[in-house]
């Protein structure tokens, strides 16, 4: 492990900025108006980083080098390895978070989806179960209720062919969001689109604003997801997707890897499994919220926190060949003040799997929607700069 100070770190900024040169910015620009990144964004996740950063990463990787994301998400170091038509993996503890990722790896033209979806809606089905409730009825109009109850339940017993982990993940994305003039694009009442708003909080909100649910088209707003988010997708990639605590699972693969791209949970962040609830319901959940933290990292003390990281990064380092790089992206809370590259790096120091660190280069403070603490609004205050990490593993 390097003996090389913060303050040393912090000072090979610059030649980290020079690496990816004016022609990989050029590139980075222009991929984000790409129609063939628009699956990266089939459902909003409040937990992830923009496409270019583990794209530029890449740009050095060789054909047969395989790419680990252990803190996945939503699945955007998987989708820019298979922009680079690499091989990747991705681990994450949250099933919804696992069923997007999902989605990156497969492809499937918009008709095959709008197809199926049509033969589950309009196939005879009667839902089994459809939740009742205060809750429930000023959230979905009572059509798109059963319509939604009719998909989840049968996408819940079919096989994960390509189409149905792409129809799966599609309707994640439009379960909630916000209600705009215009043809819906969202299933729900009045809600965000990044996370799902607690029961009790969004009958007091619908209630105050006067706002009942919209009789929505579930079959036309997937039918114009699909045509938009389809378009024009890369060639499929390999790799799996697996569901679990990250340095488990990481054990226990068989692949070895060269790269490791990852965003680790933010310290103080308890949260992820719950604000996902209504889509974890869709998922086959409870239609109530759990308040779990089951399989994430241990956040009852820095220490804990730092030790569950260490353990991460030991794991890791078991499965990567030498050389291999870990690149790191991670920043905290307004409300814990901590520093993130301190806590980085006594996890690293204290993992002791042969990690040499590199430099650490301030990200700068993340855009407005794509931040870990999103999710608590306004009040959150002002953002932490977040910072990238480099590491090399040496035998």
């Amino acid at each position: 492990m390097s003996t090389l100070s913060v303050a040393d770190l912090l000072d090979a900024r610059d030649s980290f900025e020079q690496v990816s040169g004016s022609a990989q910015a050029l590139g980075s620009r222009l991929l984000r108006h790409e129609p063939i990144t628009r699956l990266n964004a089939i459902c909003p996740y409040y937990t992830m980083f923009p496409l270019e950063f583990p794209w530029r990463v890449l740009g050095d990787a060789k054909d047969d080098d395989w790419v680990l994301d252990p803190f996945c998400g939503r699945g955007t170091t998987l989708f820019a390895a298979r922009l680079r038509r690499l091989a990747s993996v991705g681990v994450d503890v949250n099933p919804v978070a696992v069923t997007l990722a999902r989605a990156k790896l497969v492809k499937v033209g918009p008709d095959w989806v709008i197809r199926r979806c049509r033969e589950l809606l309009h196939g005879g089905y009667e839902p089994k179960e459809v939740p009742s409730g205060e809750f429930w009825q000023q959230c979905f109009h009572e059509q798109t209720l059963l319509d939604v109850c009719r998909l989840r339940e049968q996408l819940l017993t079919l096989p994960d062919t390509p189409v149905v982990v792409i129809l799966r993940a599609l309707l994640l994305g439009v379960l909630h969001g916000p209600v705009r003039k215009g043809a819906p694009s969202y299933l729900s009442n009045q809600m965000p689109r990044t996370y799902a708003t607690k029961p009790a909080a969004a009958i007091r909100y619908w209630t105050a604003q006067d706002l009942k649910p919209p009789h929505v088209d579930v079959l036309d707003v997937v039918r114009r997801r699909a045509r938009y988010s389809l378009i024009d997708t890369p060639p499929a990639a390999s790799g799996r997707v697996h569901v679990g605590e990250a340095a488990s699972v990481v054990t226990s693969l068989s692949q070895r890897f060269r790269w490791v791209i990852t965003s680790p949970p933010y310290y103080g962040m308890r949260t992820y499994l719950p604000d996902q609830w209504l889509r974890a319901w869709f998922l086959g959940g409870p239609p109530s919220v759990e308040y779990s933290v089951k399989g994430q990292l241990e956040q009852h003390s820095e220490e804990a926190f730092v030790e569950g990281l260490a353990k991460v990064w030991q794991a890791v380092g078991s499965r990567c060949v030498p050389g291999a790089r870990l690149v790191l992206r991670f920043g905290a809370l307004p409300s814990q003040a901590k520093n993130p590259t301190k806590l980085l790096i006594r996890s690293l120091v204290a993992a002791r799997a042969g990690w040499e660190i590199d430099a650490v280069v301030p990200a700068g403070t993340p855009p407005r929607g794509t931040r870990q603490a999103d999710q608590f609004g306004a009040d959150a205050g002002e953002y932490v700069e977040e910072v990238d990490l480099y590491a090399t593993l040496v035998p």
